[in-house]
C-alpha cells in the first residue's frame, strides 16, 4: 500500500491546499455508497413490516427520501466552510465533553451499520456459493472491503465510483426483470386495505432515517471541497441529489422483491427467485459494490472515535497510523457482530433503526438550528481542539439539555415490539417519535441558544 495512496488528514481541518474534492465526487460516493443490499432490505420493510401496497410504497420512498436526504444535505453543506469532520464540528453546539457522548453513540451506530453489511453482503456471497457457510462468506466480505477503510479518503471515492457502475448495473438488471414479469406493476395504480396511516408513517420514518443516519459523517466528504460559496452550494447539491436517487433505486427493488413476503422471509430470497438467471450478475455487482459503504462506515466510525480519544488527550497528535489502527478494532468489532446477526435480521434491524430515530433527532436538530440560525456559519475552528473547548466550553448545558428533553418526549409516542408508549396506542401504533423530537427540540433549543448567543458571538473571529 504505497503512502499516496493513505490519507494523513484524519479528524485535523483539511488545508485550503489540499482541498481537491468535486461535487462531482460527492454525488458518486452518495450515489454508489447506497446502491447496496442493506438498502434493499430497506426498501422491502414498506412492503414486508408495514405491508402497504407498490402504490403507496412508492410515496413512502419519494416522501422519506426528499425529507430526510434534505436534512442530510444541510449537514453536507457545512463542510467546506469548517473544514472538520461532521462530529468534531459538533463541539461548537455540544461542547468537548457534551460532543463526545452524543460522538461514542455514533460509533456504536455505524458499527451496526457495518455489521448489518456484512451480513447482507454474506447472505448474497452465500447464495453465489452455498458451500462456504456464514463464518466464512462473512469474512471473506469483509476483507473485501477492508482496503478502502484502511486507505481513506481517494480509495472511498474509488469504491464510489465503483459502487456507482455495478450499483447501477444491479438496478438496471432487477428492472429489466420486474418489467419482463409484468403484473406486478399492475398494482402500481391502486391502493389497498392495508395503506393505513399508521403503515404509511412507519414506513416513511424508516425511509427518513437512512438519510438523517448519513447526517453525523456527511462533511467527512464535504470538507474537502473549497471553502467558497459555490463549493458550499455543490455540496449541498451533490449529496442531496447524490443520495436520494441512489437511496430511492435499490429501495423500489426491495420493496418489489418483499410484496407478499412475511416479516421473517429473506428478501434476498424472494430476490433471488424472482430474477432467475439474473440471480448471479445482480447479486455479484452488489457483493463488489458493498466495499464503498462498508468502508465509509468503518471510516467514519473511526474519526469518530478518535475525535472522542482527542478530547480527552487534547495535547496528542491522532496521526494515519492511529486512524488505521483504530479502523482495524472497529471493523474486528462489526465483523464479530456480523457473526451473530443472520436470524431474524428484519426485526433486529427495525429495531435498530427505531433505536437510531431517537437519537439522530435531536442531534440534527440542535446542529441544524445552531449552524443556520445561531452562529450562522461562523465557528472558531481553533477552539474545537482546545483542552478546554474554548469559548465553546466542555459542556453546552443547553444543548444536553435539549438532547435529553427530546429523549424523554419521544418515549411516549414510540412504537415497537420492545416498547410502545401511551400517545403511540391512542394512534393506533404509530410512531411519530422523531416528529415529536423535532418538534420539541428545534423551537426549544433556538430559545436557550438565542439567549446566549451575543456572549459567545463576541469570541468568534
Amino acid at each position: 500500500m504505497s503512502k499516496e495512496l493513505i490519507e494523513t488528514g484524519t479528524i485535523y481541518p483539511i488545508p485550503a491546499a489540499q482541498r481537491y474534492g468535486s461535487a462531482r465526487d460527492l454525488f458518486t460516493i452518495w450515489f454508489g455508497g447506497n446502491l447496496m443490499i442493506l438498502t434493499v432490505t430497506t426498501g422491502s420493510l414498506t412492503t414486508t413490516v408495514f405491508h402497504l401496497s407498490l402504490l403507496a410504497a412508492l410515496c413512502a420512498l419519494v416522501a422519506g427520501n426528499l425529507c430526510g436526504g434534505l436534512l442530510m444535505a444541510l449537514h453536507a453543506a457545512q463542510g467546506p466552510a469548517l473544514g472538520v469532520p461532521q462530529m468534531v464540528q459538533a463541539r461548537g453546539q455540544f461542547g468537548t465533553w457534551g460532543a463526545a457522548f452524543i460522538t461514542v453513540l455514533v460509533v456504536f451506530m455505524y458499527v451496526g451499520f457495518t455489521a448489518s453489511n456484512l451480513v447482507l453482503g454474506s447472505s448474497t456471497l452465500d447464495l453465489l456459493s452455498p458451500t462456504l457457510g456464514h463464518v466464512k462468506t462473512v469474512i471473506l466480505i469483509a476483507l473485501l472491503c477492508l482496503f478502502p477503510a484502511l486507505a481513506g479518503y481517494r480509495a472511498l471515492h474509488w469504491a464510489g465510483k465503483l459502487g456507482t457502475v455495478l450499483g447501477a448495473v444491479a438496478i438496471a438488471l432487477c428492472g429489466f426483470s420486474f418489467l419482463a414479469a409484468g403484473p406486478t406493476f399492475a398494482q402500481a395504480t391502486h391502493f389497498a386495505p392495508s395503506d393505513t396511516l399508521v403503515h404509511f408513517l412507519g414506513a416513511f420514518s424508516i425511509i427518513a432515517l437512512w438519510q438523517i443516519a448519513f447526517a453525523p459523517y456527511v462533511s467527512d466528504y464535504s470538507r474537502y471541497l473549497p471553502d467558497t460559496a459555490e463549493g458550499t452550494r455543490k455540496a449541498f447539491i451533490a449529496t442531496y441529489a447524490g443520495s436520494c436517487l441512489g437511496a430511492f433505486l435499490p429501495m423500489v427493488v426491495g420493496l418489489v422483491a418483499g410484496i407478499g413476503l412475511t416479516t421473517n422471509g429473506s428478501v434476498i430470497g424472494a430476490l433471488a427467485s424472482q430474477l432467475g438467471w439474473l440471480t448471479w450478475p445482480v447479486f455479484a455487482a452488489f457483493t463488489l459494490g458493498i466495499t464503498g459503504p462498508v468502508g465509509m462506515n468503518v471510516y467514519c466510525g473511526t474519526l469518530s472515535l478518535l475525535s472522542v480519544l482527542q478530547t480527552f488527550l487534547p495535547r496528542y497528535h491522532f496521526g494515519s497510523n492511529w486512524r488505521i489502527g483504530t479502523t482495524l478494532a472497529l471493523y474486528g468489532l462489526a465483523t464479530w457482530g456480523a457473526l451473530f446477526m443472520a436470524d431474524g435480521f428484519l426485526q433486529s434491524y427495525l429495531e435498530f433503526m427505531d433505536m437510531l430515530m431517537a437519537i439522530m433527532v435531536p442531534w440534527t436538530a440542535i446542529n441544524l438550528v445552531d449552524y443556520y440560525l445561531i452562529h450562522h456559519g461562523s465557528y472558531q475552528v481553533s477552539a474545537f481542539f482546545e483542552p478546554d473547548g474554548g469559548c465553546y466550553g466542555r459542556v453546552n448545558i443547553s444543548a444536553m439539555f435539549c438532547f435529553f428533553l427530546s429523549l424523554a418526549a419521544q418515549i411516549p409516542f414510540m412504537s415497537g415490539h420492545l416498547y410502545t408508549g401511551p400517545f403511540a396506542r391512542l394512534l393506533h401504533g404509530a410512531d411519530l417519535s422523531w416528529v415529536v423530537g423535532l418538534l420539541v427540540t428545534a423551537p426549544v433549543y433556538w430559545l436557550l441558544a438565542k439567549k446566549f448567543s451575543s456572549q459567545t458571538s463576541s469570541h468568534i473571529g
